[in-house]
């Protein structure tokens, strides 16, 4: 199977943002032919304040992001995985951080909402505080792509390997994780956790992310982009340089078997510990 990786630049102008996810999906096909497609996390509406937020969510199913995943899935015949959006959910205050995922007829067959919150300070003081606006997930979603099972993950919960190894004691084959990892945890941490949750649940993990500066309310904030794909055995097969667009690998079953059959850590694994 042949995946793409689009990396994205979002602002707080939301056609504009799918206008360029669109055209980014309709490159990739024209360029690469992939069979399953990964957007960043809300490509469709990143900063602005939470009014403009709360103004850009949709309700699922429908809306203009979700009709442009589901249109472009069905014209195409490609599987889309769709970053993540803001979701309005009925009789909440805050919003879903949500994935929409498509099969090749444009039928939706994942819906995952992020689980774990942003809450953090960074290193220069820049205080994140998602939870103020979304409201977290909780339960784990994976799918089905042509005989391979997808785990579905965003951004901050790559920091959770009890996640990763949920989603492994399912049966993934591969895990998406679209993001908008900052520039300053993302230059120190993103290879190296996106590696470190390959490894320990050998599976491909494929990250697709924003990069770039956009406008938090009137603050400036920077991120990370590196788009990227990893094989089970920790290598990285695909890596975006800077800017807007996209990147491709192949993911290869035998290589998931080949590396369980070598070092068989699910068998290994002992349960119950204190």
């Amino acid at each position: 199977m042949k995946v793409a990786l689009i990396q994205m630049n979002s602002g707080a102008d939301k056609a504009a943002n799918l206008a360029a996810a669109q055209g980014l999906i309709e490159k990739a096909v024209r360029e690469e032919k992939p069979d399953w497609i990964c957007l960043p996390e809300v490509f469709d509406f990143m900063g602005g304040s939470r009014a403009q937020k709360i103004a850009a969510a949709e309700e699922l199913p429908g809306g203009p992001a979700w009709n442009m995943l589901r249109d472009m899935a069905k014209t195409h015949g490609v599987f889309i995985h769709g970053g993540s959006i803001l979701e309005a959910i009925p009789g909440q205050e805050r919003l879903g951080n949500t994935t929409i995922a498509f099969n090749r007829a444009g039928e939706e067959i994942a819906r995952y909402r992020k689980i774990h919150m942003f809450d953090i300070t960074a290193p220069d003081g820049q205080q994140y505080n998602e939870s103020a606006t979304m409201k977290p997930g909780d339960s784990i979603v994976t799918y089905d792509c042509e005989g391979l099972t997808i785990g579905c993950s965003i951004c901050y919960d790559l920091r959770f390997p009890d996640l990763f190894q949920a989603l492994a004691a399912r049966g993934v084959d591969m895990i998406a994780l679209p993001a908008a990892f900052t520039l300053q945890t993302g230059k120190d941490h993103w290879e190296v956790l996106l590696r470190a949750r390959a490894i320990e649940t050998q599976t491909y993990v494929c990250a697709a992310g924003q990069t770039g500066m956009h406008m938090q309310a009137s603050e400036q904030r920077a991120t990370y982009g590196h788009s990227m794909a990893i094989d089970p055995w920790g290598h990285v097969i695909a890596r975006a340089s800077d800017g807007a667009g996209y990147v491709t690998a192949r993911i290869d079953p035998l290589l998931i078997e080949k590396v369980r059959t070598m070092i068989p850590v699910a068998q290994h694994r002992v349960s119950g510990l204190k």
